[in-house]
């Protein structure tokens, strides 16, 4: 798999973005500390990092494309929109169609009332943190924890990877592959996110 033509992704050195969101990557890497986006994703993925790769493309994503990633995630595992699908997970896919501070107010109410065992919650995270500050109204004035929506979203795809442990090296590429698609101004659901071994 290549990473280039991530039109979408910073161009801002990966070390300073990792530095950014308080992240350090379990992958020593060789790329210099002055490598982008595409050097140090391709490295990942030639040592077989899945988790650094995920971990890093959560943070290269922007905002409102994080957010996107996380809730097709989490659509993997809780299937097609029904009346039935979680608020956290709802509030967060119209927070995408329309970023507005209502529909980010929206997502957080959804966490005061969620299941606990309610993973979609990472979504209205990432959505809450997404510009970095603790929320809209006052609260757009308090800074969020370092890296917040980011470790949000990258949660979100680990739980689906959970959720689809049978399937776990072939739905870790997909969810990379997602990412890229997503990265180069996709939309995440187009037939090249599907890995190459997929028979089905």
């Amino acid at each position: 798999m290549t990473f280039n033509d991530l039109v979408k992704m910073p161009t801002d050195p990966v070390a300073k973005l990792l530095s950014r969101a308080n992240v350090l990557l379990k992958t020593p890497l060789e790329a210099p500390p002055t490598a982008g986006a595409s050097e140090v994703l391709q490295e990942l993925s030639d040592k077989g990092a899945l988790v650094d790769l995920l971990r890093l493309l959560a943070i290269l994503l922007p905002p409102r494309e994080r957010v996107w990633w996380a809730c097709l995630a989490a659509r993997d595992y809780i299937g097609p929109r029904s009346d039935n699908d979680p608020p956290s997970l709802t509030a967060s896919e119209a927070w995408v169609y329309e970023p507005s501070d209502a529909n980010r107010d929206a997502a957080r109410m959804t966490l005061d009332h969620a299941y606990v065992d309610d993973d979609t919650v990472n979504c209205a995270l990432a959505v809450l943190y997404a510009d970095g500050t603790l929320g809209p109204g006052d609260l757009k004035q308090y800074p969020a924890p370092a890296g917040a929506s980011e470790t949000a979203a990258f949660a979100m795809n680990m739980v689906a990877l959970s959720e689809l442990s049978d399937k776990f090296e072939e739905h870790g590429q997909i969810l990379v592959e997602r990412a890229v698609n997503i990265g180069r101004g996709g939309n995440g659901q187009a037939d090249s996110v599907q890995p190459a071994n997929d028979n089905t």
